[in-house]
């Protein structure tokens, strides 16, 4: 355990931790403190953290699961102790960390007896386990278990319904949030003739983020929350019946581009990916879970089309014109 005293300073806003400690694998906490604030400010700010820390974290899961001898989800395999149920919720319990996009696959594969555990699972390269001493289920005779998952990143939660069986696969309700809990409290006092305050912040994590790495992470989600309004430029929207609509411009690539010949074009586009830009991190995940992945991609979308990317942005897209201009002398 690591604990600091608390020293307010007057003069700029600061921000500390001041208690950190590590439960288990699966439970860290921290604590930290938000300092001098007027009055008012510290519950408008622990609020919005508090809900940014539990909606807007991204995390790991195993998301399915399927073999072809389980004929349905609560079927008893002959030589397992567990039934098919137990070990979908063992599964569901298994704590990743990882920088994926979209969707990998992983397995299962052993013979028994014995028992099996996290670290028995064949993982692709961008996701480790944060426990490995998880338990999946106990082999009783020499039986070959052979299971195949998906893992996925993504955020919040999802209860997966009847309907969505596919292949014969059984989905697990996933948890993708990293922070497991997370608290504010608030500590006024006087200075001087102004009534000021400490927010305090208390955060229990998973495994697979530090409790200041999600402070971080949900500060920074945060932030692009609320960017939009200070890019908001007036001569950029019209009004109709009260119908809201946005003036996009073209990309700057389009009139250049009839200048080279099909074939070079495509050449010249395709082996331009999008990692290879400053994008922000947020804006290259939408892009990639769209199927965008090069120039080639990213160009045979109007600036209409991508508005239709979830979660996709008017100032997402300036920012991508800003970024191509750039780049224009690949042309």
């Amino acid at each position: 355990m690591v604990r600091e005293k608390i020293r307010v300073s007057t003069r700029t806003l600061k921000w500390k931790c001041v208690e950190s400690r590590t439960d288990s694998k699966r439970l860290y906490y921290g604590r930290f403190i938000l300092s001098p604030l007027r009055k008012g400010q510290a519950d408008t700010i622990g609020i919005a953290m508090r809900k940014a820390l539990l909606g807007e974290i991204e995390g790991t899961c195993i998301t399915r699961a399927k073999s072809e001898k389980i004929p349905h989800e609560y079927f008893t395999l002959v030589g397992i102790q567990e039934s098919v149920h137990e070990i979908l919720m063992n599964l569901k319990e298994i704590v990743l960390r990882s920088n994926l996009y979209g969707t990998r696959d992983a397995s299962i594969c052993i013979k028994g007896p014995g028992y099996v555990t996290a670290q028995d699972i064949i993982l692709p390269p961008s996701v480790e386990i944060v426990d490995n001493t998880q338990h999946i289920a106990n082999l009783t005779e020499p039986i070959n278990l052979y299971i195949e998952l998906k893992i996925e990143r993504n955020r919040g939660y999802r209860i997966q319904t009847p309907n969505t069986f596919q292949d014969a696969s059984y989905p697990i309700d996933a948890v993708f949030m990293p922070v497991r809990n997370a608290n504010h409290s608030i500590h006024s006092y006087v200075n001087g003739n102004e009534k000021q305050e400490i927010l305090f912040l208390e955060i229990w994590t998973n495994g697979s983020l530090t409790p200041k790495e999600a402070l971080h992470e949900a500060s920074r989600n945060l932030i692009d929350l609320f960017i939009p309004f200070l890019d908001a430029e007036e001569e950029n929207f019209h009004f109709k019946n009260n119908k809201q609509k946005v003036t996009l411009p073209l990309f700057p690539f389009h009139e250049k581009l009839p200048k080279l010949s099909k074939k070079k074009k495509e050449i010249a586009l395709k082996y331009i990916f999008i990692d290879q830009s400053e994008l922000p991190p947020r804006i290259y995940n939408c892009l990639k879970r769209s199927n965008i992945h090069t120039l080639l991609d990213l160009l045979n979308n109007s600036p209409d089309e991508l508005m239709k990317i979830k979660h996709f942005r008017i100032e997402d897209v300036k920012h991508i014109l800003d970024i191509l201009e750039m780049e224009k002398n690949f042309a």
